[in-house]
């Protein structure tokens, strides 16, 4: 009898199943090896612990000594944390979409000892409901076809196992029909801002309907779209949904910071657990929103987003957490909405705050509610200021006051290397165009702690870490958000160790990841791209190449912008032929369907447009001059350090516009840096 083996694992998800009666076991060579030698099948179940519906199936099923019994019996059960091995949820997706048409979490899958999947499913209730079968007679099922119906289950197998290969290695299939010097970037861009346009919500801003998530590259493509072409509609598809969702129910209007979706179309109901990954990547879009257009309430966004993170996911160990539940004494929302009474309740007596009634007018609180028992989601009305006045910020302190009294959702503190490495870079970033020093060190201290604690005894990069312990090689995605990150805080303080960090990080990135020999400056058409996974790594039904940009950037997307920074910073050209392979792999794609591969569409503007803007010397009026301005593919560095090819044999005191290494005459103005700065963005 086999027994449940979660008590020593990293992840609080796995760990939130540790004393399930089913025997859990984590993907790994032992379970593996268990399914075969007792020809039982898999059944691998994926989730992450601020998953709402995982935590019900867990209750409603795996919680059950009836199912743990028809589960225990008959496979080999495995529980996988999505975000600490995104290669295997990738796969079991891609089986899942295959079979039912749609994924989601928890994601349900039953495969062969080796890993092929043969049926697939998301959220399975206890007992029949709606059409849908009960998850023990999906168990029961599932056992007979195995006993009596192999060979029909072992074509299945194969059938989807071969879909899966199909779309994990989709790239390979293509080959650019041109060079990517043909390919033409804001024809690209005209392509994606038409793209976007035919779903764009004109009413209440946003892509697609309800449920509708935030699409932050969307969002980035549309500003560059909009300083290279000028383009109206694309600059208002951006804005108006940044303002729907900075007023909706999907920001923490008390607290800051962002849902991971809305349920709804308008943004008013959110689902409410919080990703560090949202944040980030909703921060960067605020931020450059708010260069390009100057507004003061982007940057009030970008500010609470921020400080939020760096308060609210602050770990003991160090590193920031990767979510907040959405749940909260196991009522979903219990912890941020609010109903009149609450809202009198928290003002009662505090000085210098809103009445109850004005208070309930500018956060839409309603007597008959907008959520759940005759609650009301906090949101202002679209078009109403969001920055506040005095008396209006001492009414949010005292409901943030009265909220933190309530229970409180449940942190998921595991560290990932991948998305503090994203939030480090979008800190650097803030840090340099808000003059926030705060952010540019918490961002320096995160990158310490992952370059130095992240390692093994072999000093290999890992991905996942919780309370001292780490575990899960490092993947593709890793690796390039740490030289990203690396490279944006050499652009903070001109330091030459994050350059020289980033150099060793992209040789082992090179080293694990990238397929066949490396391109050069010479011999640029060889290699066939990133694989997602390590050579070290154990091998999986296939080993799988991420171009397709989602929630998240593709890890090659973020590689090859990753390589184009460091190259141009280091005067590397084999660097920057190799984000040119990459990128030239994916041509076709990029050429015809953009909005697929937005990121991608951004790294290859860093390949093609990009500008350079060196200030040797220490930071004064012509670097603060240069930072106001939104210059999209622009690297702007200052110091004296020796690693950075853009700035060997410059003047201090000068400034240095240039485009690809082909430079203006050097200015000692403000106002003329910004005019040649200017003039090198134009397409």
């Amino acid at each position: 009898m086999i027994e449940n083996r979660l008590a020593n694992e990293t992840s609080p998800y796995l760990l939130q199943h540790a004393t399930n009666p089913v025997a859990w076991q984590p993907w790994d060579a032992e379970a593996l090896a268990l399914a075969a030698a007792e020809d039982k099948p898999l059944l691998i179940s994926i989730g992450y612990a601020a998953c709402h519906w995982c935590h019900v199936m867990a209750h409603e099923s795996f919680e059950d000594p009836h199912v743990a019994e028809l589960v225990n019996r008959s496979f080999i059960p495995i529980k996988i944390d999505r975000e600490e091995r995104p290669d295997l949820d990738a796969l079991y997706m891609s089986a899942t979409q295959a079979a039912t048409g749609h994924g989601g979490w928890p994601m349900t899958v039953f495969a062969t000892p080796d890993g092929r999947p043969f049926f697939a499913g998301t959220y399975s209730p206890p007992t029949d409901r709606g059409g849908q079968p009960g998850f023990p007679r999906v168990l029961l099922a599932l056992e007979d076809a195995w006993a009596t119906q192999r060979a029909s289950v072992e074509n299945q197998a194969d059938e989807l196992a071969q879909a899966v290969a199909k779309e994990a290695r989709f790239v390979d299939a293509l080959s650019p029909e041109a060079p990517l010097g043909d390919l033409d970037l804001d024809a690209v861009l005209d392509a994606l801002a038409h793209e976007l346009a035919q779903r764009f919500d004109e009413h209440d801003g946003g892509f697609g309907g309800a449920p509708k998530f935030p699409r932050p590259s969307y969002i980035e493509a549309l500003l560059v779209h909009h300083r290279r072409t000028g383009s109206l509609d694309s600059l208002t598809m951006a804005t108006s949904t940044l303002d729907a969702m900075a007023a909706g129910g999907i920001y923490d209007h008390l607290a800051g910071g962002f849902a991971r979706y809305s349920v709804d179309a308008r943004w008013r109901v959110p689902h409410f657990e919080k990703m560090l990954t949202d944040q980030v990547l909703l921060a960067r879009a605020y931020l450059h929103a708010a260069v390009a257009t100057g507004r003061a309430d982007y940057v009030q966004v970008v500010t609470e987003t921020l400080d939020w993170m760096l308060s609210d996911l602050a770990t003991k160990s160090g590193g920031l957490a990767s979510s907040i539940d959405a749940d909260a004494d196991g009522v979903e929302g219990s912890h941020a909405v609010f109903t009149p009474a609450e809202v009198t309740a928290a003002l009662d007596g505090v000085a210098g705050v809103l009445s109850a009634d004005d208070a309930m007018a500018f956060y839409s609180v309603t007597p008959e509610g907008t959520f759940e028992h005759g609650a009301s989601v906090l949101a202002r009305s679209r078009g109403d200021a969001l920055l506040r006045s005095p008396e209006e910020e001492a009414t949010r302190r005292a409901l943030l006051a009265a909220r933190g009294h309530r229970p409180q959702p449940t942190v998921d503190d595991k560290v990932l290397v991948e998305w503090n490495a994203m939030a480090a870079s979008v800190l650097a970033e803030a840090a340099l165009v808000l003059g926030n020093e705060r952010w540019g060190q918490a961002a320096a201290r995160i990158i310490d702690e992952l370059d130095v604690k992240f390692r093994s005894e072999e000093g290999r990069l890992m991905r996942a870490g919780r309370a001292g312990s780490i575990a899960h090689l490092a993947m593709l995605g890793d690796h390039a958000w740490l030289i990203e990150a690396m490279t944006r805080l050499f652009e903070v303080d001109g330091d030459d160790r994050w350059l020289d960090r980033a150099t060793d990080t992209a040789a082992a990135m090179l080293d694990l990841f990238f397929d066949g020999p490396l391109p050069t400056s010479t011999a640029p058409e060889q290699g066939g791209g990133f694989f997602t996974t390590g050579e070290d790594a154990d091998s999986l039904l296939v080993r799988a190449k991420d171009l397709f940009d989602g929630a998240l950037p593709s890890a090659t997307s973020v590689a090859a912008t990753a390589l184009v920074r460091l190259g141009t910073l280091r005067g590397d050209h084999d660097l920057i032929a190799v984000a040119d392979r990459t990128i030239s792999r994916a041509s076709k794609i990029i050429a015809d369907h953009p909005s697929a591969v937005p990121d991608l569409v951004l790294a290859f503007g860093w390949l093609r447009a990009g500008v350079e803007v060196a200030v040797p010397g220490e930071p004064g009026p012509l670097l603060d001059a240069v930072r106001g301005v939104f210059a999209p593919f622009t690297l702007v560095v200052h110091g004296q350090g020796p690693g950075c090819a853009l700035l060997a044999d410059r003047v201090v005191g000068l400034a240095y516009v240039c485009r690809h290494g082909v430079c203006e005459l050097p200015v000692a103005d403000p106002g003329s840096v910004v005019a040649q700065l200017d003039h090198a963005l134009e397409p």
